[in-house]
């Protein structure tokens, strides 16, 4: 039933002849958004986020408000689309994942990390700003936007990464990078209520998602190559290998997974592992119900990380940031159609109509 809305729309567009595909929306940790024409494939704009190192990045249900979470400023940005109005909101550090969800925003902040954000221009392309130790527990800010400020927040585990709701939206599920945990909470309260150690499977839980029909979660686990699968009570299935099935030579194909999510009718899942050979990316494709391979995306991209099917679910859209482009790839073939460049480190990608992908999906 999620996704009911959207195809409704598409089939009423389709009927008038009138096939708008829609847009894309990129953050780069450099710059602002990057506005793709999904009709033409062609970035279309630039919006300024009105703040430094974007990264986690949503949309409001109607389309209206564009939402960044701001790494060096601590704060959210609410673009008016339209207008190109910004109001800033301050959260707390480091901000990053971003969740939009019943007019709220659900943002991963890392009151941990000791780091500061590279200064712009001066970031080593070569490593990644995410590795910190401190166990503080971290916190996922929920802001309101009718009020346009931070209302509440939730305790969670230290370096607070991926964010996802149950499919009755009574729970939210969190990852938790540095003690290696899975806390579910309660929606309304905040409180947790059960603690799943990822430790016996695996190390660094970074991407979180639920299957359509609600059956299943899937958390990426970077630093093990691999990911989890649990039921729909949240408890233990299977853990599947997303380095195996490697060549003679390609022995770093499948590294580092992490963005994760369904297709939108829930047969496949997609895993965009960033640490491949030479740094190079792939997309690993999997039977949504059996979690076999099916297939794998060499794309010769570096540190793609996160990824959106296109609303009319014909394209997949990576985002490669290391590499400063965006990829389009033919969700049925798994053909690289274009090469997109999106300068300044593009790291989330989300789109409207909303579509399913591993920052986003329809409600």
């Amino acid at each position: 039933m999620r996704y009911v809305k959207l195809i409704f729309l598409v089939m009423f567009l389709v009927g008038c002849g009138e096939v708008d595909r829609g847009k894309a929306f990129i953050t780069s940790q450099e710059g602002g958004i990057t506005v793709i024409d999904l009709n033409s494939m062609e970035v279309a704009e630039q919006i300024d986020v009105g703040a430094a190192y974007p990264r986690g990045i949503g949309v409001t249900d109607d389309g209206k408000y564009l939402i960044t979470a701001n790494k060096a400023d601590a704060n959210l940005s609410k673009i008016n689309y339209e207008t190109k109005e910004v109001k800033n909101i301050d959260v707390g550090i480091n901000p990053e994942f971003v969740r939009v969800y019943k007019n709220q925003v659900f943002v991963s902040t890392e009151p941990s990390s000791t780091g500061k954000p590279p200064v712009k221009g001066e970031m080593n392309h070569e490593e990644d700003d995410d590795d910190d130790d401190d166990r503080t527990p971290a916190k996922v800010a929920v802001v309101d936007l009718d009020q346009n400020k931070k209302v509440r927040e939730i305790t969670a585990g230290p370096e607070t990464e991926g964010i996802e709701f149950s499919e009755d939206g009574s729970k939210i599920l969190v990852t938790n990078e540095a003690d290696n945990t899975i806390t579910i909470h309660d929606f309304n309260s905040g409180d947790i209520v059960k603690t799943i150690d990822a430790t016996p499977y695996g190390l660094r839980p970074r991407g979180i998602k639920i299957s359509p029909n609600g059956q299943f979660y899937v958390a990426t686990l970077e630093h093990s190559n691999n990911f989890i699968v649990l039921d729909k009570n949240f408890n233990y299935v299977k853990t599947v290998d997303t380095q195996h099935d490697v060549e003679e030579g390609d022995l770093h194909t499948g590294n580092s997974p992490y963005g994760v999510s369904f297709n939108h009718s829930g047969d496949k899942l997609y895993v965009a592992a960033s640490g491949g050979y030479k740094k190079r990316s792939t997309l690993e494709v999997y039977d949504g119900k059996t979690f076999e391979r099916i297939d794998r995306v060499r794309t010769d991209g570096r540190r793609c990380w996160h990824f959106t099917f296109t609303p009319d679910t014909k394209d997949i859209l990576l985002a490669c940031g290391r590499s400063d482009e965006v990829l389009v790839i033919d969700a049925e073939s798994l053909i690289i159609k274009k090469r997109i460049p999106v300068p300044g480190i593009p790291w989330g990608i989300v789109t409207y109509p909303k579509s399913i992908g591993s920052l986003d999906q329809p409600n």
